[in-house]
């Protein structure tokens, strides 16, 4: 955490949590935002501050991502925290989310601790564990949920693992309401999606590969809603992909049901037919969908209806993607793709910046109980400078990840992360990193 006092003036600050959007400046002192708003600083050179020219770029508050696959501990040939870590900064991500299906799974206290602690030392930023939902990730016996979030578990989650006992989600479901502890499910039918490859369709039939209907996920959707309604319980579904999910769950917030949604990055950018020749670099979980689902959910986001965008950011070593599709690896990384994919939303289907900014910002936060994800005096000074406009082709060779299994390879995108500060620090500068 910066002890200095730093300024940051001409900007265009755009705050989701507050409306905000106009040229101004900012600033920081003891890794804290002091002051902020669209007046000139008056006493810019007293206590000889660090002054930063933003020369008109956008200053929001960091990305924060709610679905992050790492593989420590057990699988750190995959990622670690700390490789994590540098592709979150990289992509202008100060705070991110990281699943508890690792080995071991985390499920007890000590282990969310070994988390935090491991964090702390090695990574840039900020990492808040979620905990199991159930035990080892079994799905039979519900974990100690109270004991879990006094060492730091943020939320519980079987990951991308669906719990299909209904009697046990509900028991779980109606303890976590008592904390009230906010529970992530994962939908999609482990019947229906049991070795499947892709989304069922004409494509998938032409490719010759198993494939699963969208139902799969609807069923799931329906049956978690009626769960939160016997249950009251607060419950996020970590990412959708079809429209009838989101409709589903847009009749459940008309209700009053305290649910909200994700949507990954590739589900926004990519649809069925981006598979491709067998490209193993696109079979994600949920499968990529057909591209009136993928434009639905463009317009979820635009209208609010979807709450956050993710990176669902899962490093796969090169050996298990490169298989027959069928037997290669769920996941692709997305830590450095999360803000451009998010951006072309705005360059291509009119999506406003404040919006997009908001799902990648003061939602998380706001559905975690984050401190952060805003620009507002005594909020953590967890920030990103954005350069909307800036066209690049992605290299996957000047990814910062340890894996490299990317869906978006040579992919131009318009827009990126300059620079990426943490409690006031410079965490990532765009210019030096280019420069090395």
């Amino acid at each position: 955490m910066s002890t200095r006092r730093t300024v940051f003036c001409n900007a265009r600050l755009i705050d989701p949590a507050s409306g905000l959007d106009a040229k101004g400046g900012l600033m920081v002192e003891n890794g804290k935002i002091a002051d902020v708003g669209g007046r000139l600083f008056g006493d810019v050179d007293r206590n000889d501050p660090e002054v930063i020219d933003c020369k008109g770029l956008i200053l929001a508050p960091g990305l924060i991502d709610m679905r992050v696959f790492t593989g420590e501990p057990g699988s750190e040939h995959r990622e670690t925290l700390e490789s994590a870590s540098r592709a979150a900064v990289a992509g202008g991500v100060t705070t991110i989310i990281v699943m508890p299906n690792t080995d071991p799974v985390i499920d007890e206290p000590s282990l969310v601790d070994f988390i935090r602690r491991r964090a702390e030392a090695t990574a840039r930023v900020r990492v808040l564990p979620m905990a199991a939902l159930t035990r080892h990730l079994k799905g039979e016996v519900m974990t100690e949920m109270g004991l879990l979030k006094e060492a730091g578990a943020v939320a519980f989650t079987d990951a991308d693992r669906t719990l299909s006992n209904t009697r046990v989600l509900r028991r779980a479901l109606a303890y976590a309401s008592t904390f009230g502890t906010l529970v992530v499910g994962h939908a999609e039918d482990p019947d229906l999606t049991a070795g499947t490859a892709v989304n069922e369709g004409e494509y998938a039939t032409r490719l010759g590969l198993p494939a699963v209907p969208a139902a799969a996920e609807v069923m799931i959707v329906e049956r978690d809603i009626r769960l939160v309604e016997l249950t009251g319980a607060r419950y996020h579904f970590g990412q959708i992909s079809c429209r009838a999910s989101l409709q589903a769950i847009t009749d459940a917030k008309a209700r009053g049901l305290p649910i909200t949604c994700g949507i990954s990055a590739q589900h926004l950018a990519l649809n069925e037919l981006d598979v491709g020749p067998y490209y193993t670099f696109m079979k994600v979980k949920p499968p990529l969908r057909s591209e009136a689902d993928r434009a639905a959910m463009v317009d979820g986001v635009a209208s609010g209806a979807i709450d956050v965008i993710v990176s669902s950011h899962d490093p796969q070593a090169a050996d298990t993607k490169r298989q027959p599709f069928t037997q290669a690896a769920f996941g692709a990384i997305g830590l450095e793709t999360l803000l451009p994919v998010a951006l072309g939303l705005h360059h291509s289907a009119g999506v406003p910046l404040g919006r997009l900014l908001g799902a990648l910002t003061s939602a998380p936060a706001s559905i975690l109980g984050l401190p952060g994800g805003r620009l507002a005096k005594g909020a953590p000074a967890d920030l990103v400078l954005i350069d909307p406009d800036h066209p690049f082709l992605l290299d996957p060779d000047k990814l910062h990840s340890r894996a490299r299994n990317t869906p978006f390879e040579g992919r131009k995108f318009q827009g990126l992360a300059v620079r990426t500060f943490v409690g006031g620090e410079t965490v990532f500068d765009r210019s030096a990193d280019e420069a090395r």
